[in-house]
């Protein structure tokens, strides 16, 4: 086998996208309580239907293929394992939820992940070897992929072959196909996911050098770590109406977490305060490096200094610019407006308690009248995260102005599309993570879907675009189910 690197024909070459692979730990099941986390359990891993996949393309294409692992590849936020003798300090709040972003404990992380995943390391060994690429995008839940040595720990995991490692790329947050086809994670448009900065994603905390992780990732990794019956993959698993969190908590919680609200509300409390101080941290720049660093990130992702630029400055304003925003995802709104209706109450109850001396279990009746209100509130308060993720037609306009391109992919939002925003061809290769529509894991609702990308038949320039769905031996048109090889 020739190991050298094929150079890519200027056309007639394929690219594949997939998304939101969420690769992480295996959870070992507890027989206390086997529906804890049990969606990261080994019986749900995709890995050998990944490599059945890529072999399978790998002949089907008949030629180059360019894999584009579009963001969320690895989810650095859900691995709960703590090293065994660490040369580093792991501190007490750290042993309960996830490792913080220092480098050291990145790479902590990153191994658990390759460890857990041999399968999938060598279907993208195999798959390079028969002169095709990789590229990783990095999305906000493995923004430690920003780490050079991070990257070099993938890159190992994949091949040691020195010519090889030169057809596996990482992109800091997005990469042009083809001069036709932008591809980025797309959480830069999600005001609870936006990375901040991503040409300088790191933040100086005291001593240590981390990261700087944004709000969405700080609730798994601080909230849904500790709450392992919530799937993070699906936002439906976790955020839901009053009546159904009670019911969710009378079946599954009652018995293993009968003190959820304090979980909920001591996390919460954590995520508010972190989230805001993390805003005010300012980002680690070498102003004399900066040039560099621009010219770097465009290399890689076949743009201009140009185009990373003016696409740094079209993310969304980051919702920890608006702290009470953040509340009302939290329910924390709702946790202080009972505090304060329980305060008021107590009030009127001290001072007639001085002129009549009633009861105290009578102050509980204005309370459980005012019960109504608060159901209403809960019910009828708009959702703050519906509508966050999904891609804005204005948005895609100006990246296709930007980059020069006439499609955008996208992941993020687990939602699989493909359709046409003003002039702009928008698809999403939803997710291959394992969520479940019932905390049983019985009822799977993930579906493999990728995006193909290749040469129309009988043109020499132009691509195609589909969204198709892999089954156990073949692939079919996602939305009609027809066979297409």
């Amino acid at each position: 086998m020739d190991t050298r690197v094929k150079e890519f024909p200027e056309y007639g070459f394929t690219t594949l996208v997939v998304s939101d692979l969420h690769l992480t730990e295996e959870h070992k099941v507890d027989p206390r309580y086997p529906l804890w986390k049990k969606y990261k359990t080994k019986d749900f891993f995709f890995d050998q239907k990944f490599k059945d996949w890529l072999e399978f393309m790998t002949e089907d294409c008949g030629g180059p293929i360019e894999l584009v692992l579009n963001g969320d590849i690895f989810d650095f936020d859900s691995i709960t394992t703590m090293p065994n003798e660490p040369t580093y300090r792991v501190s007490v709040f750290e042993k309960t939820r996830t490792l913080f972003s220092q480098v050291e404990k990145s790479l902590f992380k990153m191994d658990v992940i390759l460890k857990a995943h041999p399968i999938w390391t060598q279907a993208l060994h195999d798959f390079i070897k028969k002169g095709n690429k990789i590229v990783f995008v990095v999305g906000n839940h493995d923004l430690e992929m920003h780490y050079s040595e991070v990257q070099r720990m993938i890159r190992k995991s994949i091949t040691t072959d020195k010519f090889l490692k030169k057809n596996v790329k990482f992109c800091e947050w997005f990469y042009i196909s083809h001069e036709d086809t932008h591809i980025e994670h797309g959480n830069q448009y999600d005001p609870y996911c936006v990375c901040q900065t991503p040409i300088t994603p790191l933040v100086k905390v005291r001593n240590d050098i981390r990261v700087r992780i944004p709000f969405g990732n700080k609730v798994t990794r601080y909230m849904v770590n500790v709450m392992g019956f919530f799937n993070p993959h699906s936002e439906e698993n976790y955020v839901m109406s009053f009546s159904k969190y009670l019911e969710f908590f009378l079946k599954y919680l009652i018995k293993k977490q009968p003190l959820v609200i304090w979980t909920w509300f001591h996390s919460s409390m954590i995520i508010l305060f972190r989230s805001v101080l993390d805003r005010l941290r300012n980002s680690i720049v070498d102003p004399f490096m900066m040039e560099e660093k621009i010219e770097e990130i465009a290399k890689k992702s076949n743009s201009t200094p140009k185009a990373v630029r003016e696409l740094s400055f079209i993310a969304v304003e980051p919702a920890v610019s608006t702290p009470w925003k953040l509340a009302k995802v939290l329910w924390l709104d709702k946790a202080f407006i009972f505090l304060i209706a329980v305060l008021i109450v107590l009030q009127i109850f001290l001072i007639l308690d001085q002129l009549i001396h009633i009861k105290f279990y009578l102050m509980l009746i204005p309370l459980l009248l005012s019960a109504p209100f608060f159901i209403f509130y809960s019910t009828t308060s708009k959702n703050e995260l519906v509508g966050t993720k999904e891609a804005q037609e204005e948005i895609l306009r100006w990246i296709g102005a930007i980059t020069e391109t006439t499609r955008v992919v996208f992941g993020h939002t687990h939602h699989v599309k493909h359709e046409i925003l003003g002039s702009m061809e928008y698809l999403n290769p939803g997710s291959w993570s394992p969520y479940f529509e019932d905390v049983e894991c019985t009822k799977m609702l993930t579906r493999y879907a990728f995006i193909m990308i290749k040469p129309e038949e009988g043109a020499e320039t132009k691509r195609v675009s589909k969204v198709l769905e892999w089954q156990e031996d073949h692939y079919t048109d996602y939305f009609t189910g027809k066979k297409l090889n």
